[in-house]
């Protein structure tokens, strides 16, 4: 597994990350057992990266990372977490005081003195631009609360603004074939800024592992079912914000492009992981066998042009007047 630096942190993190949405809550019911086993094999596989929040199942996800990581001394693993969404995201609520309480409960939750880097989860547009909120992040690092801080934004505007933030180490950000946007401004200004870029939802909510279709249908308590058009966060969030019937059109087009023996989801990673300013891809996994194909992804190297290609040729003529000027 390709390690990469974390901008200016002196960390490195994997190519292919793990994102643990799914082993707190809004993807149905994954077990203690079975979230800590993705976990051990994602570690087991090379996968340094772990990306968590602490409204992921109220904290449970962090609690379950804290534990498997406290069984590795010496895992040599960051964890990414989120904090802000515990309260209405409104602009009054993103102070000194709530920060050092939300990241004091992320501390206890993870069994850690000081957070490997915790980032804004996705707040409004206000709060990435005042002075005041890097103030309190600056605070936050000085206190030895947190070693470094970033910024999950739902628009590439967001990110720009979050970048040009000397503090800011990371943006995580939507990336993957139905969402191209960050690629027109937002990994040039990050390399150039040296700030890195984690590459979140990327396989749209599992739309891209090829693996749905029209007959498809998922558990009442999972986004995919109850957050389709926007009902209860941003309807980015939820397969990438494409509808469902489109989505199936682009992936069985994406699926004809791919090289002999390489299945979407692999080269969907592979793809994005391969962008130039890209630090770090970081898809689910509710099961082991997932968790080890994704981080195998990582080590894919065929050639992707004609994927790549393809990709675009999707994008712009079924996806960019709906996406793109969206987020």
């Amino acid at each position: 597994m390709q390690q990469r630096p974390l901008a200016r942190t002196g960390r490195s993190v994997s190519a292919i990350g793990l994102g643990t949405w799914q082993l707190g809550a809004d993807w149905g019911d994954v077990a203690e057992d079975d979230a800590l086993a993705v976990l051990a094999a994602s570690a087991d596989a090379g996968v340094t990266l772990f990306d968590t929040a602490d409204v992921y199942g109220d904290g449970r996800s962090e609690q379950i990372i804290g534990r498997f990581l406290a069984s590795r001394p010496g895992h040599g693993i960051t964890v990414a977490t989120k904090m802000g969404r515990r309260m209405p995201q409104e602009p009054a609520n993103y102070t000194p005081e709530n920060f050092r309480a939300w990241t004091d409960r992320s501390r206890r939750n993870l069994g850690v003195d000081t957070l490997d880097l915790v980032q804004l989860h996705c707040p409004p547009s206000a709060v990435i631009d005042a002075d005041a909120t890097y103030d309190a992040l600056d605070d936050l690092v000085a206190s030895g609360a947190t070693a470094a801080y970033g910024v999950s934004v739902e628009t590439c505007a967001q990110a720009l603004s979050a970048i040009a933030r000397p503090g800011v180490s990371n943006v995580q950000i939507i990336l993957n074939p139905f969402r191209l946007k960050p690629l027109d401004e937002v990994l040039p200004a990050a390399a150039d800024a040296g700030v890195a870029v984690f590459a979140r939802v990327p396989l749209a909510s599992g739309l891209l592992s090829g693996k749905y279709s029209s007959a498809t249908r998922f558990a009442e308590n999972d986004h995919r079912m109850y957050n389709r058009n926007g009902e209860a966060f941003d309807k980015g969030e939820t397969f990438s914000g494409v509808d469902f019937e489109l989505g199936l059109q682009a992936v069985s087009e994406l699926d004809r492009a791919l090289p002999a023996g390489v299945s979407l989801p692999a080269a969907t990673l592979a793809w994005i992981a391969g962008l130039p300013g890209v630090t770090s891809v970081i898809p689910g996994a509710r099961n082991v066998a997932q968790a080890e194909s994704n981080a195998a992804a990582g080590a894919v190297d065929v050639d992707l042009s004609t994927f790549d290609a393809t990709i675009h040729d999707v994008y712009d003529r079924l996806l960019r007047p709906t996406i793109h000027p969206q987020w």
